[in-house]
């Protein structure tokens, strides 16, 4: 919440102001009503800058920058749908009689105060002051997103199950997910054979493939291929012995892997020609394949098949909510723009418009 802002925060702000695609002759103080409660212009405006501060290219634009416009064309469709969900969520939150107590608050605004090194009362308030709030600011935006959070659980969340025939499935169909490829840690040392415009000198190819055959010798007679690498080796590892990895296994070259799953465990390649030169390996460690059995597994799919039905139950809910909600646009701009949001968001999950049902009733 208190983190350094782009440098111009206000040029921004002015440019939502005078660039959005709403259009600044068009941009009432109320945007939309939803269930008699406002969304303003001004709250917009925030929402929109908070977003664009996420841009770090838009750091240096002017607030009439094509750049800056087009950025703003294209946030504001999912802001304001996104505005109006959570609004929709915030006042079914109010129906539930859930509210965010002083002793509640006051412990949330004390972890504020830890995570940003704000030890005292002055220092925690001007940093509010640098952001623009008050504490009443501060405590009305935190029960929001307490609402939120509270009812998003409470009335999906919680009534998400997982039974074991979905795992299963999941299981099956996502193995990568399940298993921990082999990986390699190796050495190496390359002699390099020189260049120029004419190509490759043989003699001097010739004399390099000796140098690293005669290093291998060396190697297999027990001379430590960390002092060997660091002493004579041309690739940028040799401040590191040779050292390089892990290295997925399956990431390789299927030649290498071949070469590689000959050797055992401080077994040592023979030189290898390469782009630059000729190359010795040496695998220093390998580890094997692990894949984890549905019951090791269990929990983390539950939780991931779990979160895939969450998104799709939340969406269905909001839908719920909107097709008893009463909305009153005061804008046809801004309005054109949620309709387009939320029906990206249809035919990205495969939803469709939610059927005329009883609103969710109070507990």
């Amino acid at each position: 919440m208190f983190r350094s802002r782009i440098a111009p925060v206000a040029a921004l702000a002015l440019a939502c102001a005078a660039v959005a695609p709403l259009g600044a002759e068009v941009f009432e103080q109320v945007l939309v009503k939803v269930n008699g409660e406002i969304i303003s212009k001004s709250e917009f405006e925030q929402r929109q800058v908070a977003e664009l501060r996420n841009r770090p290219e838009l750091g240096k634009v002017s607030p009439t920058s094509p750049q800056l416009r087009t950025a703003i064309a294209e946030i504001t469709p999912e802001l304001i749908l996104t505005a109006v969900d959570e609004l929709l969520l915030i006042q079914r939150g109010r129906e539930l009689g859930y509210a965010m107590g002083d002793e509640q608050f006051n412990s949330i605004v004390a972890n504020i105060k830890k995570q940003n090194n704000l030890d005292d009362d002055q220092k925690f308030q001007a940093a509010l002051k640098q952001e623009g709030l008050t504490m009443a600011d501060l405590k009305r935006n935190l029960e929001r997103q307490m609402l939120v959070s509270q009812v998003q659980r409470v009335e999906v969340g919680d009534k998400i199950a997982v039974n074991d025939e979905e795992a299963r499935a999941y299981y099956a169909a996502h193995p990568r997910e399940f298993t921990t490829p082999s990986e390699l840690t190796l050495r190496e040392l390359l002699i390099e054979v020189p260049t120029s415009d004419r190509g490759v000198n043989v003699a001097q190819d010739d004399e390099a493939k000796a140098k690293a055959e005669d290093i291998r010798k060396r190697l297999l007679a027990g001379e430590p291929f960390a002092r060997l690498a660091a002493d004579l080796s041309a690739a940028s590892s040799k401040a590191n012995g040779g050292l390089i990895g892990p290295i997925n296994h399956d990431e390789l070259d299927p030649r290498l892997q071949t070469v590689l799953d000959a050797l055992p465990i401080g077994g040592v390649t023979e030189p290898m020609r390469t782009q630059r030169g000729y190359q010795l390996l040496k695998v220093e460690n390998r580890t094997d394949t692990r894949v984890k059995t549905f019951a090791q597994a269990r929990a983390e799919i539950g939780n991931r098949v779990a979160d895939q039905k969450r998104q799709v139950e939340l969406l269905k809910y909001l839908d719920q909510l909107r097709q008893q909600a009463t909305v009153n646009w005061r804008n046809d701009e801004l309005k054109r723009a949620y309709d387009q949001a939320l029906e990206k968001r249809r035919k990205q999950t495969g939803s469709a418009p939610a059927a005329d049902q009883p609103a969710p009733t109070p507990k």
